[in-house]
């Protein structure tokens, strides 16, 4: 129950904004035009809308020509050979063969398959309706449109709580490792690993909130002056996933570690644990406001002093698990740095060097 709630009150929002755009629709079809039954223009405004926050307007164009092509296939073609199972199955075939013809997007071509479905059964050719299907489409569509417009979803508050929600599970990941490789237990290092594998989906999820979020930053008049904090998160958004890439492999590269018995430098286990905090501060950044505490230079300053720590003596004489541990720790420490808003050359020129002549010699 708790996990469902969790789910229904994340999606209350787009779900409000479904049903007003559908209610919405059928009042400007219905008691506007005067359409008879204009059952198609509040599907066409959810389905524009949907759940998903991303790509909405492009939803809606594709949308609109999914049925324009449907209708007007199955108008022409039902009109001359008549309806019946072979009529609906070659005149579905047609529709959907042109709306992939083109453009190829998975919506228009459902759409115009579906649409020509209804035009063969519920609304043939003879009993009209044609144009007002395609202009309650249309209807729809632009509803959908000016709801996500005017009642938008703020752009950055839902993508930001994703943001936090991986960084907190980057942290408790982190510590879980250093709390294994302390105790040579590999028990806390497979859970760990358990965790950070599911974090994938989550990732996916913060970048179609961003994709959305971009949108709606956009169009809607009453978040334009959210655009700049939206670009600091939607910049982040690459540095989260190499950050959750590589904290997979220190933890896999950890779990070898102790089941091999390697001998460990403790100063390197301590480095894991101070990126675990160093996390946790990433995490409270995204979360506050502007003007709160910690920020993006807080969270930078507690990085550089875990980049002072990861030098190359930590793995002197080290095997290789503990060698690529230490490699990852310093290519995490790049990763989180650029969240907190540094460039990826300033972010590496933290680091101790490793070599007599790096790339980017530190700062």
């Amino acid at each position: 129950m708790r996990v469902s709630t969790v789910r229904v009150r994340a999606s209350a929002f787009p779900v409000l904004q479904c049903a007003l755009a559908a209610g919405l629709a059928w009042f400007v079809a219905n008691d506007l035009f005067h359409h008879h039954d204009p059952f198609f223009a509040p599907i066409a405004a959810v389905v524009s809308l949907g759940l998903s926050l991303g790509a909405r307007v492009r939803r809606s164009v594709e949308l609109i020509v999914g049925v324009t092509v449907g209708i007007g296939v199955g108008d022409t073609l039902i009109a001359i050979i008549g309806t019946g199972a072979w009529q609906i199955t070659l005149v579905v075939a047609l529709a959907m063969t042109t709306a992939i013809f083109l453009d190829g997007g998975p919506i228009i071509s459902m759409q115009a398959g579906t649409s020509a479905v209804l035009v063969a059964t519920l609304i043939p050719p003879q009993q009209g309706g044609g144009p007002d299907r395609m202009l309650d489409a249309l209807i729809g569509g632009v509803v959908g449109f000016l709801v996500v417009t005017l009642v938008p979803v703020h752009p950055v508050l839902r993508a930001r709580k994703t943001a936090a929600d991986i960084l907190g599970t980057a942290s408790e990941v982190l510590q879980l490792v250093a709390d294994g490789l302390v105790a040579n237990d590999p028990k806390p290092i497979e859970t760990a690993l358990r965790k950070a594998r599911t974090t994938q989906t989550t990732i996916e999820g913060l970048r179609s909130s961003l994709s959305g979020g971009r949108e709606i930053s956009r169009l809607s008049p009453l978040y334009w002056g959210s655009r700049e904090r939206f670009d600091r998160l939607a910049a982040a958004a690459d540095p989260i996933d190499n950050a959750m890439r590589n904290i997979r492999v220190l933890a896999r590269r950890s779990l070898s570690l102790v089941r091999d018995d390697e001998i460990l430098d403790p100063r390197l286990v301590d480095e894991v644990e101070k990126l675990a905090h160093a996390v946790d501060v990433l995490r409270r950044v995204v979360l506050a406001d502007p003007g709160q505490q910690p920020d993006r230079a807080e969270a930078a300053r507690v990085l550089r002093s875990v980049a002072v720590g990861a030098k190359a003596e930590l793995v002197e004489n080290a095997g290789i698990s503990a060698t690529v541990v230490f490699a990852q720790i310093r290519s995490l420490i790049v990763d989180l740095l650029q969240v907190a808003g540094l460039s990826r050359i300033s972010a590496i020129a933290t680091l101790p060097p490793t070599v007599p002549n790096p790339a980017y010699p530190p700062e």
